[in-house]
């Protein structure tokens, strides 16, 4: 008999009910992700995936701290939770305890949620009133270096707010297509003289 039932049943069918598996997803997540999370970026990729809510991540997080599973440490003055040897190993040994669909689906959503942050740390924006219309000023920082501040019209405020949500959805699109644009540029020709 064929148990693959992924292949029957939508991902967004399927949460976890089971402490046992959240905690294999978690462990399983934290392994892929590779990278400290605090409680509440746990919590809040945990719910936003819809693979298992506030009341079984509490129970399941609690049970991985006191049996070794997860580690709280501090980090630069943050408490956040790192995966133990104990977990990591567990991890990869257990996981396809867990549906397929609902590991990708979880690791998919703290992708983007560790993406985003990364956006809204490197990207800032201003919005200013500027004759009849408005300004969206746009800063694009990699670490201490400006690669790019720019200010855009808007004829209106619900425009400005339209162009600073779309380059903040993906701001390194938005500077990519700008430099390419600037290299492909055909009409300047530089004067070469011998």
């Amino acid at each position: 008999m064929d148990h693959n039932f992924d292949k029957y049943v939508e991902p967004n069918m399927l949460t976890l009910k089971d402490v046992y598996e959240a905690k294999i997803l978690l462990a399983y997540f934290l392994y892929q992700i590779d990278r400290p999370c605090t409680p509440m970026q746990l919590i809040d990729i945990c719910e936003q995936s819809g693979v298992m809510d506030y009341f079984l991540y509490s129970a399941a997080i609690t049970d991985m701290h006191n049996n070794g599973t997860v580690e709280l440490v501090n980090i630069d003055g943050v408490e956040q939770y790192v995966l133990s040897d104990k977990g990591r190993a567990g991890a990869e040994d257990f996981k396809a305890i867990v549906a397929p669909s609902l590991r990708k689906k979880i690791y998919a959503t703290g992708l983007m949620f560790f993406a985003r942050l990364k956006n809204e740390r490197d990207v800032t924006f201003e919005v200013s009133e500027h004759g009849k219309g408005y300004l969206v000023r746009c800063i694009c920082r990699d670490g201490g270096t400006v690669l790019m501040d720019i200010s855009l019209y808007a004829p209106d405020e619900d425009q400005a707010e339209f162009i600073k949500a779309k380059i903040g959805a993906n701001p390194s699109a938005f500077y990519s297509q700008v430099m390419d644009y600037i290299i492909d540029n055909q009409e300047y020709l530089p004067d070469v003289r011998e």
